[in-house]
């Protein structure tokens, strides 16, 4: 049974993800002539009015597609992905393990933890962020880690490539695959595909 397509991995023309859009999102810019190029096996087919000969207007959708001359994607590409007020992508990028005690715990156990407080001063961004259980998030407090214990792990900021898989959800074979092969050597999803 194939799995039916719930989203759209949209790629600047060069082939770097740019974001998750719906189908119908998708739309709009074959529409417009915006698809530059698409990969992918399946597509979803839309079917709109008629014409005066009688034939039905119809546009197929392919899970990935390459959005040609989008100045603001170019400027976008170029920013840092976010975080996120959900402890989602953090968990995942950590692999639900904790940094302090090396445990790995289902989602309601663990919590963000800033590694330079917030009270002290630190930000809410990838670099000073990492997965903690509860216990331990609640024994550092606002300590500095130099007072508390190593951290187990270093966090890092996701590529655009480990950004899109974290946050895809129920992504294809043929998104994640391609996803998957722009992930650098030092992405710890490596172990996961």
């Amino acid at each position: 049974m194939k799995k039916m397509i719930s989203h759209i991995l949209t790629l600047d023309i060069a082939g770097n993800p740019f974001d998750w859009i719906s189908p119908q999102d998708a739309v709009l810019y074959y529409a417009s002539g915006k698809v530059a190029w698409e990969l992918g096996d399946g597509d979803i087919v839309f079917r709109g009015g008629y014409s005066r000969a009688g034939v039905q207007s119809r546009i197929s959708v392919k899970p990935i597609i390459a959005i040609a001359g989008s100045a603001i994607m170019a400027r976008m590409l170029h920013l840092e992905l976010p975080l996120g007020h959900h402890n989602d992508l953090l968990f995942r990028r950590d692999r639900y393990t904790c940094a302090y005690c090396g445990g790995r715990f289902p989602h309601n156990e663990l919590s963000r933890d800033h590694i330079h407080a917030r009270s002290h001063g630190g930000k809410d961004t990838w670099m000073n962020c990492v997965t903690a259980c509860k216990d331990c998030n609640q024994e550092k407090g606002n300590k500095h880690l130099e007072s508390f214990r190593p951290l187990l792990y270093v966090p890092y900021v996701p590529c655009r490539a480990e950004h899109y898989l974290l946050s895809g959800r129920n992504v294809l074979a043929d998104q994640h695959d391609y996803l998957a092969a722009r992930l650098p050597k030092h992405s710890r999803m490596r172990d996961l595909n």
